[in-house]
């Protein structure tokens, strides 16, 4: 049952993976520097995504730096959150995306039933979840935010990537 659940679990959190890459590749580049929204909400989407990844989150270390600030720089409603500390290239985020994507197949390819059961808590505490919880957790946010960058993709070049249903590759 366990090699079920951890192969449908693939398919929808690599399909998820997918559909950022996707949205990601398909905004211009002309946009890149003078649309920030875009390029905030993927960056946001992938720090997250490795982070929920990480066991425990206290090793967590991303290789695009950033820092925790209350600001306004990139977005008006940006409070309490991470803050880039540049503008990182198209393909930088594509690199971490699929840094992130080979950290995703490798932690549920490793999973078992004990360690589905673990907990993974927040340094401060906040957030405490079994291992599966987060990963589910961690496969809505970045579906939800997917989603937002293909409505900037309609709104931009009134085009957006067909929806992924599962990731193509196997477990």
């Amino acid at each position: 049952m366990i090699d079920a659940i951890k192969n449908d679990l693939w398919k929808q959190f690599g399909a998820s993976i997918d559909m950022l890459r996707n949205a990601i590749m398909q905004w211009p580049d002309e946009y890149w520097d003078s649309r920030k929204r875009f390029f905030y909400v993927a960056y946001h989407c992938l720090i997250f995504l490795d982070y929920y990844l990480t066991i425990p989150p206290k090793a967590f270390s991303s290789p695009l730096p950033f820092t925790f600030a209350e600001s306004d720089l990139v977005l008006d409603e940006v409070v309490d959150d991470i803050i880039p500390d540049r503008i990182y290239s198209k393909i930088e985020l594509i690199d971490y995306l699929q840094s992130c994507r080979e950290k995703c197949h490798a932690l549920i390819r490793a999973l078992t039933e004990e360690k589905l059961k673990e907990r993974w808590i927040e340094v401060d505490g906040r957030m405490n979840y079994s291992v599966l919880e987060i990963l589910l957790y961690n496969m809505r946010h970045v579906q939800h935010h997917a989603a937002q960058l293909n409505l900037f993709l309609r709104q931009g070049i009134n085009n957006a990537p067909d929806w992924v249903s599962r990731t193509e590759d196997e477990l």
